[in-house]
């Protein structure tokens, strides 16, 4: 075996094609595709219709200077005119049979082509709820990745090809839906970063007495009694008349007049209580992830426990599966990436082909991906995994059962009795949060439908480089995992003697750029008990 840091010396859809639900398109990158397809089929549709519009307007504009010379002539002299047989018949003629032509040409809908198609692509598009979701998308790659406003809006994102940014119209639209949600910390950030924009001098139909209504509110929600004072006086400079407004001061003067009165008094404990419980910290709001700062600084690269021994401890070698046949002649690259829990990478496990064929027999089947329910054991969908799966099963094709052969082969654990082949696609901020594949003490119905007994290990597929972000890290033990194309990880997530290893609790980081496929195969214990055997120690 060699060290680790010496590895590098040895190894010198125009329609969408599939008919489903519309709803959830942010969470895949797969299906979005298919709307760039729909979008630009519409904008074909559209210029048509322009086109049908311009060759329309092009013949009233013919007939038109046709008939202007001609009354030009007509008005200087009528009886003259009229004097000539063939010019009183062309008169009447016109009057009576080309102008109502004319008037069928102008009446005629030229739209009809456009609003036909639009029709019919509208069953495919996203809805309201699609929009709000990847706006918290937005929300939630900004607080993993500390991006500041600014930043996001000028689309300064690492690794990006094609560049874009927000109008002060998108930021009010993010700064709305938080709105909605009563998130007023991101209320503020966005009206803020709107307001600004328009400060600059952006052309935009969003006016700036809307930002500042949203914003004076959502400040004042977080406890900044003087600055909501102050924004919405700069409303009511700009729209002196609005009733929201002239109402919200009246207030916040009440509510500062009696915080003066609390402050002067040392004996009115009750109405300082009171006053204070009108206030709110400023900041993110209170989280249900007790390790959410450490996960996040993990998705960012910070806060690895990588130290000197540890990476001492850290090896690659050539592995033949423990002298299987197969890899004899053949072993693979094997690098380790973790010593507690131990977690090993394959290098160059899956080719472009496979990977092609996976993606090819998933794609049509994705759908939100879901986790198991602890008190049912039934498979439901949850906020903290923002994501589309699908299952792939060994007889559907060659290809997969091959999969499945190699990683029975290179773990040494029966798949037999593992669970489906899944893939998984993460679209704008797709994650996993912090989770545990096996079943705790408290979850004994986690997987008694599959009579399997709980999951013993985790092989996972990276089919996809991600430009940045979609690290898998381990907030336990201050590991990160970085996606890798062509390459899995493999990990134990029971001891030998079944307990469950808490150290193994993990999570799929947003994806900030790109786009992350994985596969991964979850083993379970059944089958095991000659391949891996029980230890009498219950920790290892």
């Amino acid at each position: 075996m060699a060290s680790r840091k010496v590895w590098c010396v040895l190894v010198l859809g125009v329609l969408l094609p599939h008919s489903y639900a519309h709803t959830d398109f942010f969470t895949s990158i797969g299906h979005m595709t298919d709307l760039i397809n729909t979008e630009k089929d519409l904008l074909t549709s559209l210029k048509d219709y322009i086109k049908a519009e311009e060759s329309k307007l092009e013949q009233i504009k013919k007939w038109a200077e046709k008939l202007d010379q001609l009354t030009d002539t007509a008005t200087k002299d009528p009886e003259g005119f009229l004097g000539h047989p063939v010019n009183a018949f062309k008169l009447m003629k016109r009057l009576n049979t080309e102008w109502a032509e004319l008037e069928n040409l102008v009446l005629k809908d030229m739209s009809d082509g456009f609003i036909s198609n639009m029709t019919i692509q509208r069953q495919y598009f996203p809805n309201d709820e699609d929009q709000t979701g990847a706006a918290k998308a937005l929300l939630r790659l900004q607080d993993t990745y500390n991006l500041d406003t600014d930043t996001l809006s000028r689309g300064n994102l690492p690794g990006v090809k094609h560049k874009s940014f927000l109008t002060a119209g998108d930021c009010f639209e993010l700064g709305r839906i938080a709105y909605t949600e009563a998130d007023y910390y991101h209320t503020e950030l966005w009206m803020e970063q709107a307001l600004k924009q328009l400060d600059d001098g952006e052309v935009s139909a969003i006016e700036k007495t809307s930002v500042l209504d949203y914003l004076s509110y959502a400040v004042y929600q977080q406890g900044d009694l003087d600055k909501a004072m102050m924004l919405t006086k700069q409303l009511l400079e700009l729209d002196p008349e609005h009733q929201r407004a002239n109402g919200n001061l009246k207030y916040f003067e009440y509510i500062m007049s009696k915080e003066k009165e609390a402050n002067k008094s040392t004996t009115e404990a009750d109405n300082q209580t009171d006053v204070e419980s009108k206030t709110k910290k400023k900041g993110r709001a209170k989280d249900y992830l007790p390790e959410r700062r450490k996960y996040e600084k993990l998705c960012r690269g910070e806060g690895v426990k990588m130290t000197p021994k540890r990476q001492k401890s850290l090896f690659c070698r050539y592995y033949d599966g423990n002298g299987n046949p197969r890899y004899i002649l053949g072993p693979v690259k094997q690098e380790d990436e973790w010593d507690k829990p131990r977690i090993v990478r394959f290098l160059d496990i899956i080719s472009d082909e496979e990977i092609a064929t996976v993606k090819e027999l998933a794609k049509p089947r994705l759908s939100r991906a879901t986790v198991h329910d602890p008190e049912t054991g039934k498979l439901i969908t949850a906020h903290y995994r923002v994501s589309k799966s699908a299952w792939l099963s060994g007889y559907e094709s060659p290809v997969i059962s091959r999969i499945n052969t190699r990683i029975q082969d290179l773990t040494g654990l029966d798949v037999s009795t593992a669970e489906e082949l899944q893939v998984a696609n993460y679209g704008v901020g797709g994650q996993y949060e912090p989770h545990f594949d096996f079943a705790r003490k408290d979850e004994p119905d986690a997987f008694k439908e599959l009579g399997t007994g709980n999951r013993i290990a985790t092989w996972l597929f990276y089919m996809s480089d991600v430009s940045a972000g979609g690290a898998t890290v381990f907030p336990e033990v201050g590991a990160s995992v970085w996606p890798k194309k062509g390459t899995a990880v493999f990990w134990y997530n029971l001891f030998p003697s079944g307990e469950g290893d808490y150290s193994t609790r993990h999570a799929a980081c947003p994806v900030l750029v790109g786009n992350k496929w994985v596969s991964n195969k979850w083993i379970h214990e059944r089958g095991q008990e000659f391949r891996r055997p029980c230890s009498l120690s219950e920790f290892k």
